[in-house]
């Protein structure tokens, strides 16, 4: 299985000078940059959201453990399954900045309608369609991020994205509670802050974000390879754009033996990765956190995640992409042996949020990057919205079992249960991601091919 694409000489088409040597694009490009800003913003209204969520759920609105693993559930797999939608439609239409752009405007609409829900059924309406907004934008975006970046620095670019992206996760908890903190009417005001930044995250999508999709054009004349981003994809002349994508060639992809594997892997490990609300929930229940305080435990994660996303997507790049993922999983399981078995220390918090941290940062961007490498450009959204739907889904039953597991057991047995899973799936993702020699030469779908890389290597 091939996972890693290490350092290796300057790309086809970089400008060699005389006495200095090969002129090399930037690290990351400015279309990573402009979305990295788009979701850093947005990121900071729905973590708003999301951080006082579970406490207005079950000690607001009296929901049980299984009533919020259910909704938690329906929350995430409504994304998953929108994400399969919003992946094919922009690779059909070749303008992933549409796409992204309705799901952004969508995620953005639903934040004021909280403001006017005070029972359960219209917030699960309202945040079913707030995920249906993140499920049109996640693969179009991470899509023009990998077109727009050379296949030897895509964990970096992926890295630096998910650094960004988790600058918004650590300010927004920290924006709600402050918002708790100083109102009286203290949710509806969090609601109210969350809904005018995310409108702003749209703004900034629509005026700096360049439009197109589509494959990356290939350079020509004086043009460096890897600099043109995404929205330079329109310039090309129309004898040269691929041919229109059938949903024939979309399906297609799951031919190819490494996508494959790796969409087995992502299911299997997001079966037994417990949600982030009962991470915390957890933690405040070992712990006794006060419930004022609750709203601040995604900031550990956030801070250790935004500190070492860059560096583990360019050491995934170094030594490889599988080994990087599936440490990040080790270092979860150690998090809920803490949970499980360490005395109550008062570093406890500290411990198991940053192992929660560590494993994000490991995986996040390291999973997109390998699945880039494997899929054809002219596909590139449909294949990683194939394997991001998997694991969410696979995330959705996690969600359903351990509420009822909670329910059933207690917290205790629940935990146990998740952690012999998670040791179990990352054995045999350890199997089934190891090093071989490359077998999906001809079962490519349809007319579309795997852009080259010359760079890939075996994983370690």
């Amino acid at each position: 299985m091939y996972l890693a694409d290490r350092s290796a000489p300057a790309p086809e088409g970089a400008k060699t000078a005389p006495d200095r040597g090969p002129v090399r694009a930037p690290a990351v490009a400015s279309t990573v940059l402009a979305l990295g800003t788009v979701s850093m913003i947005t990121d900071i209204s729905s973590e708003m959201v999301t951080a006082v969520l579970p406490l207005y759920l079950i000690a607001g609105l009296g929901l049980s453990p299984l009533g919020f693993g259910a909704l938690d559930g329906v929350y995430n797999g409504v994304s998953a399954l929108v994400q399969l939608t919003g992946g094919h439609l922009a690779d059909r239409v070749r303008n992933h900045k549409l796409i992204a752009g309705i799901g952004y405007g969508l995620s953005a609409l639903c934040k004021p309608l909280l403001l006017f829900a005070h029972s359960l059924g219209p917030i699960s309406v309202i945040l079913t369609l707030e995920r249906t907004g993140k499920g049109l934008r996640t693969a179009p975006r991470d899509a023009l991020i990998s077109l727009s970046t050379p296949p030897e620095l895509q964990g970096r670019a992926f890295g630096v994205h998910r650094a960004m992206d988790t600058t918004g996760a650590l300010l927004g908890p920290l924006a709600a509670f402050l918002i708790l903190s100083l109102t009286a009417d203290g949710y509806d005001a969090v609601f109210g802050v969350s809904a005018c930044v995310a409108v702003l995250g749209v703004v900034v999508l629509m005026l700096f974000v360049p439009s197109g999709g589509g494959t990356r054009p290939r350079p020509s004349g004086g043009a460096t390879a890897g600099a043109t981003t995404a929205g330079t994809a329109a310039a090309v002349p129309d004898a040269d754009r691929p041919a229109p994508v059938r949903l024939r060639d979309a399906l297609g992809l799951l031919r190819l033996p490494r996508l494959r594997n790796l969409a087995i892997c992502a299911v299997l490990l997001g079966l037994t990765t417990v949600s982030d609300a009962f991470v915390y929930l957890l933690l405040q229940r070992r712990t006794g956190i006060g419930d004022q305080w609750f709203p601040l435990l995604p900031l550990g994660t956030a801070a250790v995640f935004l500190l070492l996303a860059v560096p583990a997507g360019a050491l995934a790049d170094r030594i490889g992409r599988r080994t990087v993922f599936l440490t990040g999983h080790a270092l979860l399981l150690a998090g809920y042996g803490l949970l499980l078995w360490a005395p109550a220390w008062p570093a406890l918090p500290y411990l198991v949020l940053a192992l929660h941290g560590m494993f994000y940062a490991a995986t996040d961007g390291v999973l997109p990057a390998a699945v880039a490498a494997t899929v054809p450009g002219e596909l590139r959204a449909t294949g990683m919205a194939l394997v991001g739907t998997g694991q969410a889904l696979a995330r959705f039953g996690c969600s359903l079992a351990f509420g009822g597991a909670w329910t059933l057991w207690g917290t205790g047995p629940a935990l146990a249960a998740a952690a012999a899973g998670l040791l179990c799936c990352a054995a045999v993702a350890g199997f089934v991601l190891r090093p071989s020699a490359p077998q999906d030469t001809d079962t490519r779908p349809g007319p579309a091919r795997p852009e080259s890389n010359p760079t890939e290597t075996r994983s370690p």
